[in-house]
């Protein structure tokens, strides 16, 4: 790697957008400290950048209803202005909502530490998908899910009196209608304050969004911004003098140069998804084994981190590497603001990010490779300068880093909304056009999103939820079309068996890929132990099946080359699915090893995303006649192409592939969705 100028990241600006004459008053501001905190837990506290501001912060909630506050991840925003409010003697209950589940529970078990308390006790407690407090704790920390079912059961959130939105630069759907949802509940309840925390965001446009104030005079503004200084240190950033043909290959080759430099520090690799971040993690084992043969360098302690890793598996990253060991963790997006990593000082960014792009042919989101935008880089980047001086290691060209777009576009305004627009009309709101979007999404895919929402019976022709259907759908945080598999699968008594297919479809992949061609031949013979002519589903049926016969064994993963710590989510899922259908009163009964049921209840939810074997030897939508190509991991890949098929996801790389596909048969689609299909004869 060629070695340029070395770039340091400024701290982030510490000048704060309150007037001067505001802060009359504020040295005269009481806080009520408990007792339980000891004074080693005081004196680290007061080490964070945010301490300063402390005052500031609290003025400022107390003349604002909203506080728009920029501050560089680390410096303590999050952890910290909850406890300034209790100590301050903030009434009623306090939310903090993040963006991924790791970052709420484990910032809530870093505030109960700090407290001196229990975590879900009476002070602080965390609500995520499948796990949720059942007091009423002081300080809550949830994810963005949760906080949406919070407001669909109590409107204007009576029960808070404060409520942060924490890293809200990464603008995900979740985010932009908690945003839109928040203005209104804002303009019903006064006393309400709304905290819009990032660290990298546009205050301006938040500021304007959230300000209420017609008048254009400053002294009646409602929102504020604040920026706090973080503690940043200085990060060389070093770019390749080529472009390099696979960066996961040189993630790897970086790592090991960096570790035969013995220069201090763990290193922390950005990759685009699970499948790239395990075969990474292979890789870095192999040379691990082979540096501990050799005992010359410092031992690799490496560890995964993706969104399906279970919760106490993305636990290890955060604590220190056994003795004589180089920490080396390997991670998707998910470790790029949420959460901070202690003792990272080497960063490698493989300058790309997996996201989801709708397609409005094909009514699916379509999973896109594409390079990280500046905002992003700069995000990976500071993650190396956290604790000390850092390096960041960029595989891309200082030049093609010049040709990056500013920001990545915000995901309501690329992906399918048919989940959102469920949430909204749960929510009450009749005419979608009039709410007040962040950043309004396409015109044409609000459009789909309602098409499919009627087709999926979910909401009637004036555009109002149905009852019960409509109202139960809503309540699950999954994609709609999964919903109504789901819920019916009690009709075509098959719901132990849909739970197991749907709980496999949230994880990204439940296949180990070996890296060596011997070993990639081995895995191959091993799935087609399980592979059926059905399709790709009822294999995750068997796959499944033959893991809970095997008792869960990591044996069984190894022989069969599956993922082990993605089975073991997988069964997580299912529980608390299982637990949902329960609630509704779906009957968990089994179809008892006959694969129709199944399918014509896949059907039943999956009917847009059908597609035809055509003469010309390619697939084709039946709405919108897109070419589409079976995946090489599909099991229907080398074997004669069935003439129906539904498919579960879109991936675009070279051709649009369909992937996790299952064969059917067309008079289904009549039959079952006969509001969105009908059958007709063609003359030529």
């Amino acid at each position: 790697m060629s070695e340029f100028k070395p770039k340091f990241v400024k701290p982030s600006d510490t000048s704060s957008y309150l007037d001067k004459n505001e802060a009359v008053g504020l040295e005269t501001t009481s806080f009520i400290y408990n007792r339980y905190i000891s004074q080693s837990v005081q004196t680290q506290r007061q080490r964070l950048p945010i301490f300063n501001s402390r005052n500031h912060i609290l003025y400022a909630l107390e003349k604002y209803q909203t506080l728009v506050l920029v501050g560089e991840t680390g410096c303590g925003k999050s952890t910290q202005i909850p406890q300034y409010m209790i100590e301050a003697e903030w009434p009623g209950q306090i939310g903090i909502c993040e963006p991924r589940r790791v970052a709420a529970i484990s910032l809530a078990n870093r505030v109960a530490d700090e407290t001196g308390t229990l975590v879900q006790g009476d002070m602080v407690g965390y609500a995520v998908r499948f796990d949720a407090c059942t007091n009423k704790p002081k300080i809550k920390f949830m994810t963005e899910g949760i906080l949406l079912r919070e407001v669909m059961s109590d409107p204007l959130l009576k029960s808070y009196s404060a409520i942060m939105l924490d890293e809200v630069h990464e603008r995900t759907v979740y985010t932009d209608l908690l945003m839109g949802l928040m203005k209104r509940i804002l303009k019903k309840r006064s006393e309400l304050r709304l905290i819009v925390a990032s660290a990298t965001l546009d205050a301006e446009m938040l500021h304007k969004f959230f300000n209420s104030n017609p008048t254009g005079d400053k002294k009646k503004d409602t929102a504020v911004i604040m920026s706090v200084e973080g503690r940043q240190y200085p990060v060389d950033i070093h770019y390749v003098a080529e472009p390099i043909p696979c960066y996961i290959q040189a993630s790897v080759d970086t790592v090991l140069n960096i570790n035969s430099s013995k220069e201090p520090g763990d290193i922390l690799v950005f990759l685009t998804g699970q499948e790239e971040v395990d075969k990474a993690v292979r890789l870095l084992n192999e040379h691990a084994i082979l540096i501990e043969e050799s005992r010359k360098k410092e031992k690799l302690h490496v560890l995964p981190m993706y969104g399906a890793l279970p919760y106490h598996e993305q636990l290890k990253v955060f604590r220190p590497a056994p003795l004589g060991h180089r920490k080396v963790v390997v991670a998707t997006n998910i470790a790029e603001t949420s959460v901070t990593i202690p003792g990272i000082v080497h960063v490698i960014d493989c300058g790309f990010v997996k996201l989801k792009w709708f397609n409005n042919d094909t009514h699916t989101d379509s999973l896109i490779v594409v390079p990280v935008s500046k905002s992003s880089a700069d995000q990976r980047a500071g993650r190396a300068g956290r604790e000390k001086p850092g390096k960041v290691y960029r595989l891309y060209t200082e030049e093609d880093a010049s040709k990056l777009a500013d920001e990545t576009p915000p995901e309501m305004v690329r992906s399918d909304l048919t989940y959102p627009i469920l949430q909204l009309k749960a929510f009450g709101i009749s005419n979608i056009l009039k709410f007040d979007f962040p950043s309004p999404p396409p015109l044409k895919n609000l459009k789909s999103a309602l098409e499919i929402l009627y087709a999926l019976d979910c909401i009637d022709i004036q555009g109002e939820l149905t009852k019960p259907l409509g109202f139960n759908m809503a309540e699950f945080a999954l994609n709609p079309l999964y919903t109504k598999v789901l819920l019916s699968a009690g009709e075509f008594n098959c719901s132990e068996e849909i739970l197991t297919i749907i709980s496999m479809l949230q994880v990204e992949t439940v296949f180990a890929k070996p890296s060596t061609g011997s070993n990639s031949i081995k895995a191959r013979i091993q799935k087609r132990l399980f592979e059926v002519e059905e399709g790709d589903l009822i294999t995750y049926l068997n796959i499944y099946n033959g893991f809970v016969q095997s008792e869960m064994s990591q044996g069984f993963c190894q022989k069969n080359f599956l993922n082990y710590k993605s089975l073991q989510r997988v069964v997580q899922i299912r529980e608390g699915l299982k637990r949902m259908l329960q609630n509704y009163d779906v009957p968990i009964v089994s179809c008892l090893r006959y694969t129709e049921p199944i399918l014509k209840c896949l059907v039943k939810g999956l009917f847009p995303n059908a597609a035809y074997l055509h003469h010309s030897g390619v697939y084709k939508t039946v709405r919108g006649d897109v070419e589409l190509f079976v995946h090489p991991d599909s099991v229907l890949y080398t074997i004669q192409q069935p003439q129906w098929v539904i498919f579960c996801e879109v991936v675009h790389t070279t051709k649009l592939y369909m992937k996790d596909i299952t064969v059917i048969k067309s008079e289904w689609l009549v039959e079952l969705a006969p509001h969105f299909y009908h059958s007709t004869t063609h003359y030529d």
